[in-house]
């Protein structure tokens, strides 16, 4: 096996950050929770907003009773809003179609709303111990790394990655799912993208990337994300405007915080296409499912 799993399960026990929804009394929920909250977002920002979470909606049912607004309220600046009407319309689902229990399989999990390949095989693995290949950046550049000998990932491919997966993952269920825990860990706090601590590594000895002298990246180039000036900027300025009133408010309280009036029109347009923000019957603006 290209990766020791002995190895690595030791490491990653002895190792791993004490993250909540790790721990044995996390519930599904807690960890499909986590998994929606931490993609693109850091676990620093996460962790405090994830524990509100949870002590005010501790079941499915409890989220998808709340409204829309209510949701993205408490989402905060966690980023990538429309991840909250996403999880909030999954618990709904969960709520009426699966007795308020979060799927335990793959295949069910794909058919909830707003879940995707990654989503669905995490909760498999990390909430009920399933063998399930679970890719994030983090695995994907372990793996280039540890078995292919690259310096990085190159572009991802489904295929191609999940293969690359399941095929290092050990047979066992149980020790499966550690593993792929034990490998996001890995590349999160260890092989990480720009300063890899490899003296730290547990699989170092067997890494085919220092087994051929650590070569430096030469794929194609990854774009970079700027935030500043960007539509996700504005989107944000005009969200805090409707988290920051109860109630609706005329645009003119909206076009404030932008002076790039076809940047800012665009945005608001996207907004309401998103169903992130709603009009009002008298034309004001408003988190959507809190004023009809």
């Amino acid at each position: 096996m290209p990766i020791d799993s002995e190895l690595l399960i030791d490491w990653f026990d002895s190792c791993a950050r004490d993250l909540p929804w790790r721990r044995p009394e996390c519930t599904a929920w807690g960890v499909l929770v986590s998994e929606i909250m931490l993609q693109q977002t850091p676990v620093a920002r996460v962790e405090p907003i994830w524990h509100e979470w949870l002590a005010r909606w501790p079941v499915p049912s409890a989220l998808a009773a709340a409204s829309q607004g209510e949701v993205l309220r408490a989402w905060g600046k966690l980023g990538y809003p429309r991840r909250a009407l996403r999880l909030h319309a999954a618990a709904t689902a969960i709520a009426t179609e699966h007795g308020d229990v979060v799927p335990s399989d793959v295949d069910t999990l794909l058919s909830l709303p707003g879940i995707g390949a990654y989503t669905a095989r995490a909760v498999a693995a990390f909430a009920y111990g399933k063998r399930a290949p679970v890719v994030d950046t983090n695995v994907r550049r372990v793996v280039a790394r540890a078995v292919h000998g690259a310096g990085d990932a190159g572009p991802p491919s489904n295929t191609r990655d999940m293969a690359d997966v399941s095929a290092i993952l050990p047979h066992d269920e149980a020790r499966a799912a550690r593993f792929s825990a034990a490998l996001m860990e890995l590349g999160a706090v260890v092989c990480t993208a720009r300063s890899p601590r490899c003296a730290d590594c547990p699989v170092y000895a067997d890494c085919a990337w220092q087994k051929a002298g650590r070569p430096a990246y030469n794929g194609p180039a990854k774009a970079t994300q700027k935030y500043a000036g960007t539509d996700r900027h504005v989107r944000g300025l005009l969200l805090d405007v409707l988290r920051g009133t109860p109630e609706p408010v005329w645009k003119a309280s909206l076009d404030v915080v932008w002076s790039d009036t076809g940047q800012r029109d665009r945005c608001l347009d996207s907004l309401l296409v998103d169903g992130l923000v709603e009009q009002t019957a008298d034309g004001r603006f408003a988190l959507p499912g809190e004023h009809r």
